[in-house]
């Protein structure tokens, strides 16, 4: 991902909150790394904003579908062998029925981070944000 601004790179930074009553919050933002031009005026958005302008932009994006039909498929063969060893049931479930842009959806919003970052390796273009709106150039 890219500053749309000045080109320079986009890192993620994680804060940690303690509240008086003992609970910890998790908040993570993503701003330019400032590396080309120290005084880019991009700031921050947060995570949660990021992956909802993400998904908006997965209706509308150019997908590597092979790939990801590939991802589903690995994903489609595990939950199977999981649901064979543990419930001992034997069902078919074809990859012809999943939707690659609902399944790209959902590891935005249930995947681990090592997911996201291989579903948006998947995209063709490049990736911007500028003045905390996302856009990809193809």
């Amino acid at each position: 991902m890219t500053c749309g601004l000045c080109g320079s790179g986009i890192t993620a930074d994680e804060k940690f909150k303690k509240q008086k009553n003992g609970n910890i919050h998790r908040y993570v933002y993503y701003g330019c790394t400032k590396k080309r031009d120290l005084h880019c005026k991009s700031g921050y958005i947060k995570e949660e904003e990021l992956v909802s302008q993400f998904e908006k932009l997965m209706d509308t994006i150019n997908l590597e579908e092979n790939e990801i039909k590939g991802r589903v498929r690995a994903e489609v063969n595990r939950f199977k062998k999981f649901h064979f060893f543990v419930l001992g049931k034997k069902e078919r479930i074809n990859i012809t029925d999943v939707d690659v842009r609902t399944y790209a959806k959902y590891l935005l919003q249930e995947g681990t981070p090592t997911e996201k970052r291989e579903l948006l390796s998947c995209l063709k273009g490049k990736i911007f944000l500028k003045n905390k709106i996302l856009s990809i150039a193809e």
